[in-house]
This record gives structure tokens, C-alpha cells and sequence, in this order.
């Protein structure tokens, strides 16, 4: 479980990603469509156009993190523009955990293939 404090920011590209990209296609992303700066401290969002994958791109003041989670199964519930001709959408902390722990954000509802794995 990813943990973030709840002043960061959290950026949602809404369309789906080629996810061959890495720290320089994804800042480029950022840069070019999302208009943003990767720099600047937020963490930015992509997924695959199934939405079993995901990275993350994240500056830390001191360089460049690219994280990336793939599901054995399911799908991530990707949000979605609430309107008009938007490229990202923002998300709290609490809520970029809920989705990558199967949540559904829009009923809060557990994700059918998301089961947590009992403790040994």
C-alpha cells in the first residue's frame, strides 16, 4: 500500500497511455499534453488503455520516480471527466489509494476481482 500526505497532488491522465514510456516519454506526456509541470512535486497518473497497469511519475526534489503496478486480474476503475475536454483530472491521496486497493471511486465499493490476501 502506497502512503502520501494529505497535501500532495494527484494528477489523472484520462486517457489511456502507451506504457512502453518511462521517465523521459512520461515527462514529455506531462509536459505536453497534460500541461504541467513534472517538476513540481505532484504525482501523475497513467494507465494502460485495458487498465490492468499503471504508472506513476513523481518528482522528489531530487530526481525522478516511476512506479508501476500491474494486476494479475481485473481492472482499475479509471475516473472519469465529469465533462467537457478535459486531459487530467485531480485526485486526493486518499482517493489515489482507494484505487490502486481496488475501490471502485465511484459507489466505494471493492472491486469484484480485489480480495485481501489473509496475514500469515
Amino acid at each position: 500500500m502506497l502512503s502520501f500526505s494529505g497535501s500532495l497532488k494527484v494528477y489523472v491522465a484520462l486517457e489511456h497511455c502507451d506504457m512502453r514510456k518511462s521517465f523521459n516519454g512520461l515527462h514529455a506526456v506531462v509536459s505536453e499534453k497534460l500541461k504541467s509541470d513534472p517538476l513540481s512535486g505532484a504525482l501523475f497518473l497513467f494507465s494502460n488503455r485495458r487498465r490492468n497497469l499503471l504508472k506513476i511519475l513523481y518528482w522528489d526534489g531530487s530526481g525522478l520516480w516511476v512506479l508501476a503496478k500491474r494486476l494479475e486480474r481485473g481492472t482499475y476503475s479509471w475516473p472519469q471527466s465529469a465533462g467537457g475536454a478535459q486531459d487530467k483530472i485531480k485526485l486526493t491521496p486518499r482517493a489515489l489509494a482507494m484505487l490502486t486497493d481496488g475501490v471502485e471511486l465511484k459507489d466505494g465499493a471493492t472491486r469484484a476481482w480485489y480480495e485481501e490476501s489473509p496475514e500469515k
